[in-house]
C-alpha cells in the first residue's frame, strides 16, 4: 500500500467517524448533496446507472431516465454517509433509524436464509438485526462478503459488521462451515442479486434480460433444510429512516430445479425493485457477464 493510499485511508476513516456523530438530519442533507454531485460529474458509474435504467425501464423517455438516475444518486449518496452511523454508531443509534418488522419469530433458531436485495438501505437492515440479536440473546447474524480491492477498508468493514457478535463469511469459504451456521439457527444473510462471474452462476431472466445469477440460495436451502425469507430495507414514506421487512418463508422453496428457483428469486426481487426503483443499487454492473456470443452491455459506443 502506498504512502498516499495510507493518507487517503486515514482521512476517509476520520470523515466516517465525524459523520457518525453529526446530527442525523445534517448527515442526510449532506448525503443528498454528495449524490447530486456524483450525478452531475461525468464518471463511469453515472454512465452505468443510466445504461441499467434504460435496459430495465425501456418505457421511460430520456428525461424520465435522467430524473430517476438523479433520485437514485441522491439516495445512494445519503446511504453512503448514513453508513458511518450504521458501521460506527451504537446499537441504539442504528435501531433509531432502522425499524425491523418481521413475519417470522426472530430468535426461534429455525434454519433460515434471509435474502437481502441490493437496496441502498441494505447495510442498515443487516446491522439493525445484528444489534437486536445481541440485545435479546438471539442467534448471531452471519453474512457472506466479497473481498474489497482496498485491504484496509476490507478489514475495517469485517470488524464493523461483526461488532455485535456477527460473523462475516467469505464467499469462497468452505461450504460445510456455512451449512453449520445455518443449521445452528443463526441468521444467514445472502445478497444474490450481484454479478459475481460464471462460477456457481447461471443465466436466468431479470427485467427480461438473461442475467448471470448465483445459484447458492437454492443449493444451500436444499442441503441445510433452511427456510428462505426476503429481507428488504427501504426508506420510510416520510424519508426519516428505514424499515427492514422480513417476510414469511417462500412457499415450496426450494423446488427440484435449481434453475427455476434462481429465476423465481429474480422475479421476486424484480417486483420489489419496480415498487421502489430509485432505491435499487443501479451503480452495480448487474449485466456485466453475458451469455456466449453476446457483446458487452457496458461497452462504450
Amino acid at each position: 500500500m502506498t504512502y498516499l493510499q495510507n493518507i487517503l485511508n486515514f482521512l476517509s476513516l476520520k470523515l466516517l467517524r465525524l459523520f457518525a456523530f453529526l446530527p442525523y438530519s445534517m448527515t442526510v442533507q449532506m448525503g443528498y448533496g454528495l449524490g447530486w454531485l456524483a450525478a452531475h460529474i461525468p464518471n463511469e458509474r453515472a454512465r452505468v446507472v443510466k445504461v441499467n435504467l434504460r435496459l430495465c425501464f425501456p418505457n421511460l423517455n430520456e428525461t424520465e431516465i435522467d430524473d430517476l438516475a438523479l433520485q437514485h444518486w441522491k439516495l445512494f449518496g445519503r446511504s453512503v454517509l448514513e453508513r458511518s452511523r450504521i458501521w460506527l454508531g451504537s446499537g441504539k443509534q442504528i435501531t433509531d433509524i432502522v425499524t425491523i418488522k418481521s413475519a417470522i419469530t426472530l430468535g426461534d433458531r429455525k434454519p433460515r436464509l434471509l435474502i437481502n436485495p441490493h437496496f441502498v438501505g441494505l447495510e442498515g437492515g443487516f446491522m439493525a438485526l445484528s444489534a437486536l440479536a445481541s440485545q435479546h440473546d438471539w442467534p448471531r447474524g452471519a453474512g457472506l462478503y466479497q473481498n474489497m480491492k482496498n485491504p484496509f477498508f476490507n478489514q475495517k468493514m469485517i470488524e464493523w459488521r461483526n461488532r455485535f457478535g456477527g460473523k462475516s463469511i467469505e464467499r469462497q469459504s468452505r461450504l460445510r462451515d456455512l451449512i453449520r451456521e445455518i443449521q445452528t439457527g443463526n441468521f444467514i444473510f445472502i445478497a444474490p442479486d450481484i454479478d459475481l462471474g460464471p462460477r456457481d452462476s447461471i443465466f436466468v431472466p431479470f427485467f427480461g434480460i438473461q442475467t448471470s445469477t448465483i445459484t447458492s440460495v437454492s443449493r444451500l436451502a436444499k442441503m441445510s433444510g433452511a427456510e428462505v425469507c426476503l429481507m428488504t430495507t427501504t426508506l420510510n414514506p416520510d424519508l426519516r429512516g428505514y424499515t427492514c421487512n422480513i417476510t414469511a418463508p417462500l412457499p415450496n422453496f426450494p423446488s427440484d430445479s435449481v434453475e427455476e428457483d434462481t429465476a423465481r428469486l429474480n422475479r421476486v426481487i424484480e417486483d420489489l425493485v419496480r415498487e421502489r426503483p430509485a432505491e435499487y443499487y443501479w451503480v452495480h454492473k448487474r449485466f456485466k457477464h453475458r451469455p456466449p456470443g453476446e457483446p458487452s452491455i457496458y461497452q462504450k459506443t
